[in-house]
């Protein structure tokens, strides 16, 4: 931008008097050579003018710090655009009372906000302890408490728990959020980072502290970790000749669970497939082309859709062994990622009716990239999910078909109102 002509206040003595003719004459003489000679002596040494001075001049083609600028007022050099960065940096680092500064932790801090800026709660810094603790793999099968969690936000927040699991004999509560782990506060730490601290070897215990809602106070709980040993997939018949399809998770056996679990309910010839993707969180994009391809008489699984406008296209695999049977699939919003593909998928196509509620909207696809000097990585959004009809899945979700809510009253009493409108679609056909 450039920078303001100052107001003029008028001299002493007012206006000056029309009977000076000479001495207007030689004070713009003055001024004209004064003028020359700052513009000669600036291309001469190739240096800028600020830009008062050369409106208040009105030399035509004199050179102003506003030849920096793009068309739009904006820095055309990123020199340019960081000079107020680079000022901030140095007056913090010579005039802050508390010297010195810590020129490493500006530096993290100067990154982390940058990534905040853009919004995206995908997008993330960590510093090189929190990546180094990211980086270790978690050794042997999982185990921890059996709860699905969303990683989003400021805290860790439990969307559902595996049946039986010690989070839910515990009594965690969907919606749960995640203040503190063994008397640490997670308040802005990465959610994966919160998910290790959960986690850990069975036989031990983690103590969390948790925002309930509606309680004013927080609730502390211990839970004693234990093995998660679960299939992905189960499958069984139900009353009125209906087959029933749960997947827990898209991981790398699970396709081969669904084959062989609709291999077995399709003997039975049954009149049609309930798909129940509900507190499904998701997990590998190649599974859910699997999955999606076991349904899909069509091409196109979904699209990712990067920053330039290009458009990578995923297609279905050959072979899938449930094309005809009429479905339905339950989803939630604890429905993300992967089963958000599937289930947009599907419901472009006209292949199943949607049933229960809007999905969680989890779109959106991220690379961790490590910083130079080991300090730390990035994580980046570099990519949106698209269904087939190239309906943006992020922050967006899925409205489902048939609009049927799960109240609490409802879990209480055992009575799965969306399941049974499901069974209810499929039968009327």
């Amino acid at each position: 931008m450039t920078n303001p002509i100052p107001n003029l206040e008028p001299l002493p003595g007012g206006q000056p008097e029309k009977a000076q003719p000479v001495r207007i004459v030689l004070v713009a003489m003055v001024v004209t050579l004064l003028a020359l000679g700052l513009f000669f002596c600036g291309l001469a040494a190739g240096l800028y003018i600020p830009d008062d001075i050369a409106a208040s001049l009105s030399l035509p083609g004199l050179k102003t710090n506003s030849s920096a600028e793009s068309e739009d007022g904006k820095p055309s050099s990123r020199e340019e655009l960081f000079t107020p960065f680079w000022q901030a940096y140095d007056l913090v680092k010579s005039d802050y009372v508390e010297q010195p500064v810590d020129e490493e932790k500006m530096m993290q801090g100067a990154i982390r906000g940058m990534m905040e800026s853009l919004g995206d709660p995908h997008s993330s810094y960590m510093d090189p302890d929190e990546y180094r603790q990211m980086a270790d793999p978690l050794e042997g099968e999982y185990e921890g408490i059996g709860a699905i969690v969303d990683i989003k936000g400021d805290y860790v927040t439990f969307i559902s728990f595996f049946p039986g699991s010690p989070a839910e004999l515990m009594g965690l509560k969907p919606g749960d959020m995640v203040l503190e782990v063994n008397g640490k506060d997670m308040t802005g730490i990465d959610g994966n980072l919160v998910l290790k601290q959960i986690r850990g070897p069975a036989g031990t215990e983690v103590t969390l502290k948790l925002k309930r809602k509606d309680l004013e106070e927080p609730v502390v709980v211990t839970v004693k970790r234990q093995k998660i040993t679960m299939n992905s997939v189960e499958g069984k018949m139900l009353d009125n000749g209906i087959a029933y399809i749960e997947l827990l998770t898209f991981g790398e056996k699970t396709n081969d669970e669904l084959v062989a679990a609709l291999k077995k309910v399709m003997e039975e010839d049954p009149k049609g497939l309930i798909l129940d993707l509900r507190n499904n969180g998701g997990g590998y994009l190649n599974t859910s082309i699997q999955v999606a391809s076991q349904f899909l008489k069509t091409d196109v699984v979904l699209y990712e859709e990067y920053g330039t406008g290009e458009m990578k296209t995923f297609q279905t695999n050959r072979g899938g062994i449930a094309k005809d049977i009429p479905m339905v699939v339950l989803i939630n919003g604890g429905s993300a990622s992967a089963s958000e593909i599937v289930a947009g998928a599907l419901q472009d196509a006209g292949r199943a009716t949607l049933v229960g509620e809007k999905s969680y909207g989890k779109g959106s696809v991220q690379n961790w990239i490590p910083l130079n000097n080991k300090e730390g990585a990035v994580r980046i959004t570099i990519a949106r999910w698209l269904t087939p009809n190239k309906r943006q899945i992020n922050e967006k979700g899925l409205e489902p078909d048939v609009k049927i809510e799960l109240t609490e009253e409802n879990v209480k009493a055992l009575d799965d109102v969306q399941l049974k409108k499901a069974v209810e679609i499929l039968t009327s056909k």
